[in-house]
């Protein structure tokens, strides 16, 4: 993945499978002393080819990266941001990362159906595309017309 922003040493580092984002800015040398790293979810898993920003005190979150859950926090996967945006502007909560607390967020979507959601992410693994989100039980057509805009993978 790839470390830049307010970190010691910026660069690209290899790290083990399951890794969060603390340990990719710890491999960077960690935050400097005007770094913002609280305003990612350091406790966020990442994926190989994952971008991550640390953003200086005052400095706007990179383009494409929200303030909001997960990996909104300027980390980008593959040369996509993880956490794109709605055409509100407002940032999609990614399906394959996200926690259940942070799917809770969703309109209509509540405590019970964000568990149900990352269970059927653990059982089916990683959701290939958010219209996948109709195998989640409790997921009906409406329901899910409602997700896709605020949605991604």
């Amino acid at each position: 993945m790839h470390v830049a922003g307010a970190v010691g040493r910026p660069g690209v580092y290899q790290l083990p499978q399951g890794s969060r984002i603390h340990d990719a800015i710890s491999a960077a040398g960690g935050a400097l002393p005007n770094g913002e790293p609280d305003r990612l979810n350091l406790a966020a898993e990442i994926d190989d080819g994952a971008r991550i920003a640390v953003p200086r005190q005052g400095e706007p979150m990179e383009e494409g990266a929200g303030a909001g859950p997960v990996a909104q926090a300027s980390l980008t996967q593959g040369g996509r941001t993880t956490g794109s945006r709605s055409a509100s502007g407002a940032a999609k909560v990614n399906l394959n990362t996200a926690s259940a607390q942070e799917l809770a967020q969703l309109p209509r979507v509540g405590p019970v159906l964000a568990q149900r959601i990352v269970e059927y992410r653990e059982q089916h693994g990683r959701f290939s595309s958010p219209e996948d989100l109709d195998g989640v039980p409790g997921i009906g057509p409406k329901m899910l017309e409602s997700l896709l805009p605020l949605v991604s993978v």
